[in-house]
């Protein structure tokens, strides 16, 4: 029997595996973003949970996705389990009525050696820098490189995710 990661880690019931690398950009160094497709995601990370709830809307079509999204702790930063339900907006405003933190981010696909990768650009709060990450099989994942203008790699540095990063702000060093 082929062991993969699924095998050795307990998954959490009707979760899957959210496998991804993520780099700090300099915001000076974020390339022209213009021809980019672009989501708006508007979060609000649930107080005492790792819930999150999401609206994306899509720049160009303005279709909206409402979200409820939780991630385990469970393994490894690249590899998490992670489950989502989508809501619809008498669910989303319930969820929305509870005690929690807000951040908003613009999230560019950006095409780059064949992949679909994506840059976070953060409105609010701002931050003085982007986040570009990558989603990817197991197999792939470590043999990703990022484009020459990726800062330093953050994937194992919990201080930055989202969550954190709203609850705590920006790492100083």
């Amino acid at each position: 029997m082929l062991r993969t990661l699924e095998t050795e880690l307990a998954q959490p019931k009707y979760s899957h595996f959210e496998r991804e690398r993520r780099w700090l950009v300099d915001a000076v160094s974020v390339p022209d973003l213009d021809a980019c497709q672009c989501v708006l995601i508007e979060d609000r990370y649930l107080d005492k949970s790792r819930l999150r709830l999401r609206r994306m809307t899509d720049q160009a079509t303005g279709t909206v996705a409402l979200k409820l999204t939780k991630k385990y702790d469970a393994g490894p930063p690249t590899a998490r389990p992670i489950v989502t339900a989508y809501l619809d907006e008498a669910e989303y405003a319930l969820f929305a009525g509870l005690p929690g933190a807000g951040m908003i981010k613009r999230r560019y696909e950006l095409p780059y050696k064949g992949r679909g990768w994506s840059l976070d650009l953060f409105e609010s709060p701002v931050l003085p820098f982007a986040i570009l990450e990558i989603e990817a099989a197991e197999t792939e994942l470590d043999a990703l490189t990022p484009p020459t203008w990726a800062g330093h790699e953050v994937t194992d540095d919990p201080r930055y995710s989202c969550a954190n990063l709203l609850r705590s702000g920006p790492p100083t060093a």
